[in-house]
């Protein structure tokens, strides 16, 4: 989906591929077909933007053959879909029952992780539509936290770089321009905008023009960012929105209630880490799972709690838990609400869907298609609201 902003420019809005697990190219061949035309029909557009989530073998299959290549560009286009922006983060099994800690690897300090982020770049060069020579990949914060010393530190910067310079060759020998943005979440070395500030802009930082931020609105409101701090912050850092995806965290206001840590509990489950935040006088306190956080004594209960679950956009939660959809809205308003927007992708990224408790997981095919598609009619709304108009 396509929207003029008020200065003239188009902001583009996608869904989040990564919802289907789907590892290699006949799988993603087939989700086109089983979600992402059905969401543009419920929708009743004639072009729907997806983020297209390509794993590890997906990504070779299409690198190696250029035939595979030319086939899913003319599925895209026959099936009214579009691809300006590719979600580089989990690089294979995020469809697995068991993810957890295994969605940060390979992280910066390994090769992999450069050669597969680069051979996205040089698909999403192919894959952008005719018209459009902006394409942007988003990637995990470095690594996770444990044991990430300045070496470490030093060997995924100077990989970052090896890309950033990878990323000119491309524009010079394609035209288009794909920029990389690194994803702040909670539990990563870069948790946090002062992190990805403090990461991207010191000795030994990639150019800024092709190494930038994809902010992830869950995860900033699990650590307590107020976007009308944060993100502007990016900007005098002279950090580029590369990208943001939109999604909303679980909030439990009192969670010293019985009521509410069981409630709690119904979304503490064994796929995906949900860390878990509570804001206090010294700072935030932290736990890896939500799970953990339950533990008796784990967190302070006489503040709120927020955990990185992605919850559906358009489906408020019964109490007594809430979503963060007004920080959601906060960070809209920084990210597209001005004169300028800071970032012309964005994307709904909810993949939690098959994790919900029981009582809300869609059942079908076609249950999940009404889901996503409902979510993306909540994301049209608060952009119109904002003053960006729906384009054909």
């Amino acid at each position: 989906m396509r929207f003029r902003h008020p200065d003239g420019s188009t902001v583009h809005l996608s869904y989040c591929t990564n919802v289907h697990a789907a590892e290699d190219l006949d799988g993603v061949l087939a989700q086109l077909g089983a979600y992402a035309e059905p969401v543009r029909r419920r929708l009743h557009r004639d072009r729907l933007g997806i983020g297209l989530w390509l794993a590890r073998d997906a990504a070779h299959d299409l690198t190696s053959d250029p035939a595979a290549l030319r086939r899913l560009r003319g599925e895209l286009d026959a099936r009214g879909l579009e691809v300006v922006t590719l979600n580089g983060f989990p690089y294979q099994g995020f469809g697995d029952e068991y993810v957890k800690y295994r969605v940060y690897r390979p992280d910066w300090t390994e090769p992999d992780r450069l050669e597969h982020t680069a051979d996205l770049a040089r698909l999403l060069a192919a894959l952008l539509p005719d018209d459009i020579t902006e394409g942007t990949v988003s990637t995990l914060p470095l690594a996770w936290r444990t044991g990430f010393d300045a070496e470490r530190r030093r060997t995924a910067l100077d990989a970052l770089c090896a890309l950033a310079r990878q990323l000119d060759a491309l524009e010079e020998l394609t035209g288009r321009s794909i920029r990389v943005g690194l994803e702040p979440e909670p539990g990563c070395t870069v948790e946090t905008t002062a992190d990805a500030i403090e990461a991207l802009t010191g000795e030994g930082a990639p150019p800024a023009h092709r190494i930038g931020v994809c902010v992830d609105t869950c995860h900033l409101a699990t650590s307590f960012e107020d976007p009308e701090q944060a993100l502007p912050a990016l900007g005098r850092a002279g950090l580029p929105v590369v990208k943001a995806q939109l999604s909303a965290a679980l909030h439990a206001e009192e969670p010293h209630r019985p009521d509410v840590r069981a409630a709690l509990a119904e979304f503490a489950e064994p796929r995906f880490l949900h860390q878990t935040r509570v804001r206090t006088g010294a700072g935030l306190r932290a736990t890896d799972d939500l799970d953990e956080a339950l533990t008796s004594g784990a967190l302070p209960t006489e503040a709120p709690w927020r955990a990185h679950f992605h919850v559906p956009l358009h489906a408020p939660l019964s109490p007594p838990l809430t979503a963060t959809v007004d920080e959601l809205r906060a960070s809209l308003g920084q990210l597209v609400g001005g004169d300028t927007p800071l970032t012309h992708h964005l994307e709904v990224e909810t993949y939690t869907w098959q994790a919900l408790p029981a009582g809300l997981r869609p059942r079908t095919r076609a249950q999940l298609a009404d889901g996503i598609a409902a979510e993306l009619g909540v994301a049209r709304d608060l952009l119109t609201d904002l003053g960006l108009k729906e384009l054909p």
